[in-house]
Formats: C-alpha cells, structure tokens, sequence
C-alpha cells in the first residue's frame, strides 16, 4: 500500500527567502536554449542550426584555448608523474613541485588550511602590492575562495544583522550582476538599488546614491555599498575621480565596500585604467584610509576563463582583528576551497619571469587573448549602434554589451497580458527564431521603461558578426510586426 502522508519539504513550506531568489543568467532563456540543444541533437528542425550562447562569460566554452602554463602545472599536481615527462617546461615542473610540497601528503586531494594554502595567500599578497603600485598585502588578509562567488556570500553574510534588529541594507546598481540581488534575498536582507547613468556611459552619481541611501533608510540598516568595477552587465570602468568621490562619501556613511574587481585584467577603451578601491583609498590618504574594504577576484574573467576550476579570493583591508577572527571561524565551516582551484590562482597571480621557459609563450598567449578581446569590444559596439531602434554605450571594460533596445507598444502590452517582463518576450522570440540566446535586461534591474538585454564579447570575430547579423533581421523584422 502507497504512503499517502505528506512531504516534510513542500512548496508551501519552503522557506521563502529561497523562492524569492532570482537569477537571471540561469534563468528561463538559459532553459530554453538547453531545450533547443536537445532538439536539434534528436534531429527536430528549427530556424537555426545550433544554438549560440551568448549568454554568460564562460570564456572557454567559445572557443578561447587555455594559457599552456597554468595548464601544464594543473596537470603535473592532478598527476605528479608527468614530472617525469620531457613534454613539461622546467618552471611547469618547479611550480608544480612547489605547490605539492604544500600539500598535506603532497596532494592535492588532501584538504588545505580553510583560507587556503599559505603559499599561494603569499603569491596572491606579493600580486596586490605589485598591482598597487607598492602598497603592502599582508597574506593573513587574503582567503582563498570557490570562485569570487564564494568570498562575496561569505561577506554578505558577516554584514548581516540579527533576526530580531532592522534588516540589513546592501547598496547594489542597477543594472546590477543577479549574483547580488539573489543572495540579498536569500539572506533575508534588503536590496538598496542605485541607478547608474546610462546616459552617461554607465556612471555613478553621488547624488544619486545620496538619494538611494536617504530612501532606506525607512526599511533597513544599510552597510555596505557593492560596487562592480569594471562593470557586469554595462561594461563601464569607473574614472580615478569617480571613484575618490564614491571612498569619500562611503567613509562618510560608515559603509563597508564590497570591491567586485574581477574584470580587473579587462580594461579596452583608450585612456581608460583599471584603479582598485584600496589603492584609490590609500593615496586618498587619512581619514578615508581607515575605510573597510573587501575586494574580491577570480580565475573564470580577465584573459584567464578558468572558469571550471571555481578559484577566486578576496582581500580584507581595515577589518577589526576580532571581527577576522570571526571571519575565519565562518570559513572553516566550508572546509576549504578546490585545491586544484588554488593550483590555478597560484598561476594567475604568479606568472613565469623573463628569462624563464614559460615566459615568451605566456606572453603571447595572453596578450594574443585581450588585443582579441580589445578588437571584439570595439567591433560589437560599432554593429549593435548601427541597427535602427538600439543604442549602446561603448564596451570599456569587462565581457558584455548592454544595449538599450526598442520594443513597441504593442509588444509590450502583449508581454504584460501573458505575465512577462516586455524584454523577456523579446528575448524568447530571438532565440526561438534565431537561437540566440542573450538574457533580458530585466534580470538585472534597470530604470523603469527602458529595456535591454546582455551578450557577451566572447565569441570568436566570424561568429560575432554572424550573431549580430542574425539579430539586426530578427529586431527589423520584429518592430515591423510588433508596431
């Protein structure tokens, strides 16, 4: 006889911060193109040959090839034989014979410190010094995280209030990367949205996140201010001035920066430069020096995609010796991150010198990959301007164009009528008679009334010129329509 007693776990009881949990880059045009790949392999027909995924930075899946020494030393720390090899470089080997013998058994199966394996904190602190122009890095700083995703959560996390006090605030744009926003209400806590300029390539106002905090002020308890630069989804790098401004009217408020630097490597537009918040801060001098600032990283962007390998860190500056003890107690609960992760950011922030066998082939592999990238920035720009009805501001930095597009009316009453956001419509007609997949803007927030939608710079300049001539017929075709 069948036991008809309920599930413990039912929708209904669900906890219902879970359901609220919103990600748009995952979300139901990621499902369909899944759905279409499946068609397309039973040999059903459609519009379109295959499906092209512009739809997440996932450098390696369009084709770019991996950097051969971080390859090579994975590879030898996966399967220390290949020590024995003559198909390894020299400092291939070293490396990898380094980073085993930090290893508990010399292994990378073995786990490592919660924070992650001392000599890659210390490689990570040599590179921040470096990258800052001198200014130091403790290691005891530095936490080695599954992906710059990890190291975000677990921050949020520590910024929380208690669930009988005011919800905790956090300031995120809008735009903003859906990472944010699902974690916000997965914690229970408050989403403080501040407009970034469009009209102004993607800037950020101080009087506009005045007006963002003064209005939370009635809901919550703000705490920190989250900031993406260079910018996911808009592609914008924050002028030094800017970002003076935003330290100052941060320390101000007493808030926490959560400093999201992963495109770091991913800076394009002429005269632009990548500046990070603690450097800025620093030279900014005392008070704002005092400020407290967590600044995180990966190995999934820059010229790297390592996506797969789930290896980021983040950085504290400033943070009370009390509140990082704390901080390591809450890591430890997580064990500790992918060893073979660590391997890789070990690479990143510690590539082959001068004079080493790596160096002349690491070189050109990776400046073979960002003057691609620099080329395709530029390229997507250009097309996406010259299409009637779509506008986008220019590719300065990161993965992704964000254009503005126009939906008519008609479109968009009809979006409504059928429960959709009006860009989510469009956004399903354009990979069901395209295959194209990109994701609406409203998975990222933006200002009311306006629409957009996210693709990447990623794939290669044929398949980019193809995509964007597929979407130039399917956009004329459907105003045409639609109006």
């Amino acid at each position: 006889m069948c036991d008809q007693r309920k599930k413990c776990l039912t929708i209904e009881s669900l906890n219902s911060s879970v359901k609220n949990v919103q990600y748009a880059v995952r979300g139901q045009i990621f499902i369909r193109a899944a759905e279409l790949e499946k068609d397309i392999k039973r040999g059903e027909k459609h519009p379109f040959e295959r499906v092209i995924r512009a739809n997440l930075g996932d450098c390696h899946a369009t084709g770019q090839k991996p950097i051969t020494f971080w390859r090579q030393v994975m590879a030898i720390c996966v399967y220390p034989k290949l020590l024995e090899s003559n198909e390894f470089e020299k400092d291939s080997k070293e490396r990898a014979m380094d980073l085993l013998s930090a290893c508990r058994g010399k292994s990378i199966g073995s786990y490592t410190d919660s924070v992650g394996l001392e000599i890659v904190r210390i490689h990570v602190a040599e590179y921040i010094k470096k990258r800052d122009g001198g200014i130091s890095c403790d290691p005891d700083n530095v936490f080695l995280t599954s992906g710059a995703t990890g190291g975000i959560k677990i921050m949020l996390k520590m910024l929380l209030n208690g669930p009988n006090e005011t919800p905790a605030g956090f300031m995120i744009p809008i735009p903003q990367y859906p990472l944010y926003s699902a974690t916000i209400s997965e914690y229970n806590a408050e989403k403080i949205g501040y407009y970034l300029d469009e009209d102004n390539n993607w800037s950020l106002s101080i009087e506009e996140l005045e007006r963002s905090y003064q209005e939370s002020l009635k809901r919550c308890q703000p705490k920190a201010i989250c900031i993406i630069n260079p910018g996911n989804p808009t592609g914008q790098v924050l002028s030094l001035e800017n970002m003076q401004q935003i330290v100052k009217w941060a320390y101000d408020k007493r808030l926490f920066i959560l400093a999201d630097e992963v495109y770091q490597d991913n800076v394009y537009a002429e005269g632009m430069k990548f500046h990070s918040f603690k450097k800025v801060a620093a030279e900014l001098g005392y008070p704002y020096s005092q400020i407290e600032i967590a600044s995180f990283y990966s190995t999934s962007k820059g010229f790297m995609g390592e996506c797969g390998a789930r290896a980021g860190y983040f950085e504290v500056v400033n943070m009370d010796e009390d509140v990082k003890a704390e901080l390591k107690k809450l890591s430890s609960a997580q064990l500790c991150s992918s060893v073979l992760g660590q391997v890789c950011m070990d690479t990143i922030v510690s590539p082959p010198k001068p004079g080493e066998p790596s160096y002349e082939l690491f070189m050109k592999e990776k400046q073979g990959v960002l003057s691609s990238l620099k080329e395709k920035a530029q390229l997507v720009t250009e097309l996406l301007n010259k299409i009637e009805g779509v506008k986008c501001n220019p590719v300065q930095g990161a993965m992704y164009a964000f254009p503005q597009i126009t939906i008519p009316p008609k479109a968009i009453q009809h979006a409504k009528e059928n429960g959709m956001e009006p860009d989510m419509f469009y956004c399903l007609e354009l990979i069901n008679q395209t295959g194209i997949c990109v994701v609406p803007g409203s998975g990222f927030h933006q200002r009311p009334g306006t629409y957009h939608f996210r693709t990447t710079i990623l794939p290669p300049t044929d398949q980019i010129k193809s995509l964007l001539s597929k979407f130039e017929k399917f956009h004329v075709r459907f105003l045409k329509e639609w109006s």
